[in-house]
């Protein structure tokens, strides 16, 4: 019942620790393992705290355990180094499947308003190619002014000059006003989001989709549904915070949601997650059968990304395991990675 689409990696159990593990510790099968330079520098005879030192992002893995400590330590003034090795590494090649990273970009400006001119300036210089990143994380980042904060940098960007145009005009929708329906990039972003913010506002428009679990007319809204509904439960088994939001949700959101809400809480607190992939595939495959010919094709898959990444790889690093002993390849998106377990 599970095929691997273009090599697409298929990952059936993740063991997920309560802990974060350790940059030290962390270490990906396919590369060596990188220490990142986390001890702070103390001058003698300084007052307060020492700065912490920066952080070497020489790795997908280094940015992805940069991601997973956020949080706990927030360095807002890293960020601008962070972006660079995501650019640098090749993160941006794909725009739609780095949603991920273009939402935690977004969450971080979104966090630190009255800095985020000089957060967002320390980005460049930035490859013109890559410099959408920077425009969509300004978008995404829901500022009061994030207009006039993107305004600013167009002289900067004029080979990006139309898509800075149509965002300015509301041409092309910000993370708020981006319909789930679009695919895996819009879930990526909003849990990119979360990872910087805890924002429960990024958690309600994911629980959204979670209307569609039952559709019987479109397998794309049913697919995103599972997305969905699967990366809830997975990221809430190691996030209390999440699974308490999701509590709370499930006895006010809407009848259908709070349904779904209540599985999810169901399966993390069972250890039963397994149940909400047979479901869902279930649900898909019944409608593709049933569906209509259009429906039925493969071209909504391609769209999504060719990037191959194991499910768990970003949900599990961004909350706490880079390097849990499996092959994965780092920089794929998150929601995607949860397409690829639900196709049957």
């Amino acid at each position: 019942m599970r095929r691997l689409f273009g090599g697409l990696v298929l990952l059936c159990v993740l063991l997920l620790v309560p802990p974060p593990i350790p940059a030290e510790a962390a270490a990906p099968v396919s590369a060596p393992p990188v220490k990142a330079k986390l001890k702070a520098e103390s001058k003698p005879g300084a007052k307060g705290a020492a700065k912490p030192a920066a952080v070497a992002f020489n790795s997908s893995e280094d940015i992805l355990r940069f991601i997973d400590g956020y949080r706990a330590k927030p360095r807002p003034d890293q960020l601008g180094a962070v972006v660079k090795a995501m650019s640098r590494l090749g993160v941006f090649k794909d725009v739609e499947s780095a949603g991920v990273y273009l939402g935690f970009v977004a969450g971080v400006l979104a966090a630190n308003q009255q800095k985020a001119e000089a957060l967002v300036t320390a980005m460049f210089p930035m490859p013109p190619e890559d410099q959408v990143a920077i425009i969509k994380a300004i978008a995404y980042s829901g500022l009061t002014d994030w207009k006039v904060l993107l305004g600013k940098f167009v002289e900067r960007m004029p080979a990006r000059a139309t898509l800075i145009d149509r965002y300015l005009h509301d041409k092309l929708p910000t993370l708020e006003k981006m319909g789930l329906e679009v695919g895996p990039a819009a879930l990526d972003a909003n849990w990119g989001f979360y990872f910087a913010t805890g924002a429960p506002a990024a958690i309600r428009r994911i629980e959204a989709a979670l209307a569609w679990a039952r559709d019987a007319n479109d397998v794309d809204k049913l697919t995103v549904a599972g997305m969905a509904k699967w990366t809830l439960a997975k990221n809430a088994t190691r996030d209390t915070d999440l699974l308490l939001l999701l509590k709370r949700d499930a006895a006010s959101q809407s009848k259908p949601v709070a349904r779904e809400l209540a599985e999810v809480v169901e399966a993390v607190e069972t250890f039963e997650l397994g149940k909400l992939r047979k479901d869902s595939i279930a649900r898909i495959d019944e409608l593709k059968q049933k569906g209509p010919e259009s429906k039925r094709n493969a071209s909504w898959w391609a769209q999504a990304g060719t990037t191959a990444l194991a499910l768990g790889c970003v949900t599990a690093a961004a909350l706490g395991q880079v390097g849990f002993g499996i092959p994965c390849v780092i920089g794929g998106p998150l929601s995607t990675a949860a397409s690829k377990l639900l196709i049957p």
